[in-house]
C-alpha cells in the first residue's frame, strides 16, 4: 500500500507524484506540503514536471479569505462571462481563483520568489485573522494560481487529493502542485514513465484510487 509512504514523504517535506485516473485527467502531479516549500522544490517541479505550480487551499480555508472561483467572478462581469465555458471535457469545472504573489517577492516568478508565496500561503491557516493578513501579505495579479479543493465526495481532482494528503500527513492543508509533463510526446507523462520517475528518485507514487477508497472506508 503506498499511502503510508505518500504520508511520511510529505512530513519530511519531499514529493508525492499523485494520480488521478484514466477517466479524470489522466495526470500524475507533483506534490509537496506548501509549508516545506523551498527554492529546490520549485526548481525541481519547474524542471522535471514542467506544468502550471500551484497552490491548493482547502475550501474552508478559501471562504476565510473571500476568496472565489474564478469562472465566478468571470461571471459577474457582463464583458467577461462570453469567456466562461461550461465543464472541462473530463467533467469538472476549473477550480482556479486568483493568482498571487507575496509582497515580500519581486518579480515573484524566480524559484526564490515562488517559494516564499507558496509558505506564506501556508502560514494563513491556523492565523487569527487570515483575511486580514492575506489582504496585508499579498498582492494579485501574481505568479502563483490559488486553486479552491470542494469536498473530496463531490469532486476527486488532483486539488481535492493532495489537500486530503496534507489533512492526513497532520499538515496546514495546503499543497503545492505542479503537473508533469512529456517533452518527448508533447502531452502529459505518463502514468509508467511517472512510475519509472518516482522509481529513479525515491519518490511515493500514489494512484489517486487508493487515497478514494480510503476515505470512502474512513
Amino acid at each position: 500500500m503506498s499511502l503510508a509512504p505518500a504520508l511520511d514523504s510529505l512530513k519530511r517535506g519531499e514529493f508525492v507524484l499523485l494520480y488521478d485516473s484514466e477517466s479524470r485527467e489522466n495526470e500524475i502531479d507533483m506534490v509537496v506540503a506548501a509549508e516545506h516549500a523551498a527554492p529546490e522544490h520549485i526548481a525541481r517541479m519547474r524542471q522535471n514536471a514542467g506544468g502550471v505550480l500551484c497552490v491548493d487551499l482547502d475550501g474552508a480555508m478559501g471562504r476565510k479569505l473571500g476568496l472565489r472561483y474564478m469562472h465566478q467572478v468571470l461571471l459577474s462581469d457582463p464583458g467577461s462571462a462570453p469567456l466562461v465555458g461550461g465543464a472541462s471535457p473530463y467533467g469538472d469545472r476549473p477550480a482556479f481563483s486568483v493568482s498571487v504573489n507575496h509582497r515580500r517577492t519581486y518579480t515573484g516568478v524566480t524559484d526564490r520568489d515562488r517559494a516564499t508565496t507558496v509558505r506564506e500561503m501556508a502560514a494563513l491557516h491556523g492565523a487569527p485573522d487570515p483575511r486580514a493578513e492575506f489582504a496585508a501579505g499579498f498582492r494579485a495579479p501574481g505568479h502563483v494560481p490559488l486553486l479552491l479543493a470542494s469536498e473530496l465526495s463531490s469532486r476527486q481532482g488532483h486539488t481535492e487529493m493532495s489537500v486530503y494528503l496534507a489533512r492526513l500527513a497532520g499538515l496546514a492543508p495546503v499543497t503545492a502542485i505542479c503537473e508533469m509533463m512529456d517533452a518527448q510526446t508533447y502531452s502529459a507523462l505518463s502514468a509508467e514513465k511517472a512510475r519509472e520517475f518516482a522509481d529513479c528518485n525515491g519518490m511515493p507514487f500514489l494512484d489517486g484510487r487508493e487515497l478514494l477508497e480510503y476515505a470512502r472506508v474512513n
